[in-house]
């Protein structure tokens, strides 16, 4: 049976122009967990070196998985969205190393018998799914001294836990509604640790002084130990 979810998410790539070719520094690949163009910190956030393996959950059209791949690491991505994957297929296809799904990622993360060396989302599938589900499904899949990382819109102040987005459909439609989360910096950290991560920061990270758009990105980052 197809996820409804993966219609909205279909819209949603409609709308989004394919990744630049070159960033500010003229490189062809590179990592950005902001939302904000040529900012913040990159891949290294993940610890990883060639010969590791990623899993981006909510991978959209790939540009931070093709980086990924083009520094040598075993690059996988999902996404329920078949045009986001189409997508990345067309822009990436020279690039070695990417293997991309469609799926949701908790039955991905249950289903997968491979561990990883790094697990991360941009604004992905880990900002629409139950934490309470997804930090447990994927500290179950980290390999010992792995990451995790997300970066996410920061919550509107008192506004916290489920929440609805609105993903517009159309002049004569209805948007589409997902669930996300959103909570706060202290909140997360509980959380992580909770369900078993340590070295957890959580950080909002600023919108660059010269932007128009001034709302941050809130960055999650976790070790799974060594046990």
């Amino acid at each position: 049976m197809t996820d409804p979810r993966s219609a909205a998410w279909d819209t949603h790539a409609h709308t989004r122009p394919q990744r630049r070719t070159t960033n500010a520094k003229g490189e062809t690949t590179w990592f950005n967990w902001t939302q904000h163009p040529d900012h913040g910190p990159g891949a290294e956030a993940l610890g990883l070196k060639p010969g590791d393996s990623v899993l981006d959950l909510g991978c959209g059209s790939g540009g931070n998985l093709a980086h990924l791949a083009t520094l040598g690491m075993r690059a996988v991505g999902i996404d329920l969205s078949g045009a986001q994957l189409a997508k990345a297929r067309e822009r990436w296809a020279h690039v070695d190393g990417m293997e991309l799904h469609q799926s949701d990622a908790l039955a991905f993360l249950a289903a997968s018998a491979t561990s990883y060396n790094a697990i991360y989302s941009v604004f992905g599938a880990a900002y629409f799914t139950d934490p309470g589900q997804a930090l447990p499904a994927v500290h179950g899949r980290l390999l010992p001294g792995g990451v995790f990382a997300m970066s996410q819109h920061p919550p509107v102040e008192g506004c916290y836990g489920c929440q609805a987005s609105y993903i517009p459909r159309g002049p004569d439609e209805d948007p589409a509604i997902v669930k996300r989360w959103d909570h706060p910096p202290a909140v997360w950290t509980g959380m992580l640790k909770k369900h078993g991560f340590e070295d957890v920061t959580v950080t909002v990270l600023p919108a660059p002084e010269h932007s128009r758009r001034r709302i941050g990105t809130l960055l999650v980052r976790g070790v799974r130990g060594s046990s």
